[in-house]
């Protein structure tokens, strides 16, 4: 008896609930798959399932194995991986979930540069409208956090932060006027969110001296335009249509172009964590260990704001 196929297919059974689901996933004939699992409970001496025509139930006996048996083959896997991985170049598509924002106005930008390093890996992004937690089906998932922790299953290596801060277009600002602090903003024409119900300005490192109170919250009457979509606020904003806050690497090549001016420079409305994530149950492809190598290289994988400088 071959033990390590014994245990995959044992796994397999209980995980598809069935010989015979097992035996099709596995491409085994069912017969096969009954013979592998009573030859492994007959060398164990020992009843892995109960098994009816309708069900399949673990003993304890089987539950302990299942568990080890588990970790046995992530391990076999791993070690295998890592042995291919170092006499091949990184192949494969990596499948990556992104916040949209961050999808069009940072990652697009860089991608380029990887794929130029490695040619053989092709990348498929999605960017739901919230990517604010962890799909496991995915190789890495990008996720913002308002907090700075993450809790689950999974693996987060942190890539960089980013201040939101309010902006608006210099010709907006040059019919408007420019406000001196965070009490004369509501003067302004506002677009942002309808989720909206405050705003609190903090100050940073230039402001401290000049703000013993700290933090300043204001209350936003009506807007000129609301949404909850990023890129219409953005777009809204280098129109001239009114004032809003972006994440950093949403308006960094707009602040350098000129198009967009800082309002308030030296106050901020909050920061955002990014990081990336990836499953710990399994074996870390080389497409993704570059990829990941990648992100922090190029984002800096510290709590700074590399677009701000903070």
């Amino acid at each position: 008896m071959d033990r390590i196929q014994a245990m995959t297919v044992f796994c397999r059974v209980v995980d598809c609930q069935g010989f015979a689901a097992a035996a099709r996933e596995l491409d085994l004939s069912p017969s096969v798959v009954t013979r592998l699992i009573n030859e492994l409970e007959a060398h164990l001496g020992v009843r892995l399932l109960n098994r009816t025509t309708r069900t399949l139930v673990l003993t304890a006996a089987g539950e302990r194995y299942l568990e080890k048996a588990r970790k046995l083959l992530l391990d076999l896997a791993d070690i295998e991986g890592e042995a291919t991985s170092a006499t091949t170049d990184p192949s494969g598509r990596l499948k990556v979930q992104v916040p949209p924002a961050f999808a069009a106005h940072q990652l697009a930008r860089v991608l380029p540069t990887f794929l130029a390093r490695f040619p053989r890996i092709s990348i498929e992004l999605v960017a739901p409208n919230v990517a604010e937690s962890i799909d496991d089906s995915f190789d890495v998932c990008i996720v913002v956090s308002t907090s700075g922790q993450l809790d689950g299953q999974f693996v987060a290596r942190r890539l960089t932060c980013s201040h939101i801060i309010a902006c608006a277009s210099p010709a907006f600002l040059d019919r408007h006027g420019r406000p001196g602090h965070p009490s004369e903003y509501l003067a302004l024409s506002l677009v942002h969110p309808a989720y909206i119900q405050e705003m609190t300005f903090k100050p940073e490192r230039e402001a401290l001296r000049a703000a013993p109170h700290g933090a300043i919250t204001v209350v936003p009457s009506q807007a000129v335009m609301l949404s909850s979509h990023i890129d219409t606020l953005y777009a809204a904003a280098l129109a001239g249509l009114g004032a809003s806050g972006f994440p950093s690497y949403v308006v960094d090549e707009a602040l350098k172009q000129g198009r967009l001016e800082r309002v308030l420079p030296g106050w901020s409305l909050s920061v955002l964590h990014l990081f990336a994530t990836y499953p710990s149950r399994r074996y870390m492809p080389m497409r993704t260990r570059v990829f990941l190598d990648f992100l922090i290289e190029t984002f800096g994988g510290e709590e700074k704001d590399p677009w701000l400088g903070l």
